[in-house]
């Protein structure tokens, strides 16, 4: 099934059925990657990422000096951080999914927040449409496709 043209309410049933049927099924691993995540990443806010190695060669490999959503510089909005497209507090065992991680400014990831990636999706619709075609183009299709089969 492509899920690239789907409509958002499509979106959101597919993303809480895949959500609810694996959280129910979480392993001591998935527990374990939960944990590895808040080791591997570190934010400070002054626009350095990473407490490893393996974290700031990461960021550096995933990020340039833009946020993908707002287009501004970093250093302009207090710093980056290493944010889940699809959130830990719903889906923990992607928290170690590096398809599920992208770099974006401090003050695009306060205001996202926990929300779920397709309630963020319509809110920048509706608030800032004109900031909508990049978080589209940023949609998480192949994670949630590859959780499907």
């Amino acid at each position: 099934m492509n899920i690239e043209n789907k409509e958002l309410s499509e979106l959101f049933k597919i993303a809480d059925k895949i959500g609810k049927k694996r959280y129910h099924k979480l392993t001591s691993q998935d527990f374990d990657n939960y944990r590895k995540f808040d080791y591997w990443r570190y934010v400070n806010g002054d626009a350095e990422c990473g407490t490893t190695e393996e974290s700031k060669e990461w960021v550096r490999d995933n990020s340039d000096w833009y946020c993908p959503i707002c287009g501004d510089k970093y250093s302009e909005k207090d710093g980056k951080n290493i944010d889940h497209k699809l959130p830990r507090s719903q889906y923990p065992w992607l928290s170690m999914e590096f398809k599920n991680l992208w770099v974006i400014c401090r003050i695009c990831n306060l205001e996202k927040s926990d929300m779920h990636w397709y309630e963020y999706e319509h809110y920048m619709f509706i608030k800032y449409p004109d900031l909508y075609p990049a978080i589209k183009a940023a949609r998480p299709s192949k994670l949630l496709q590859s959780l499907r089969d």
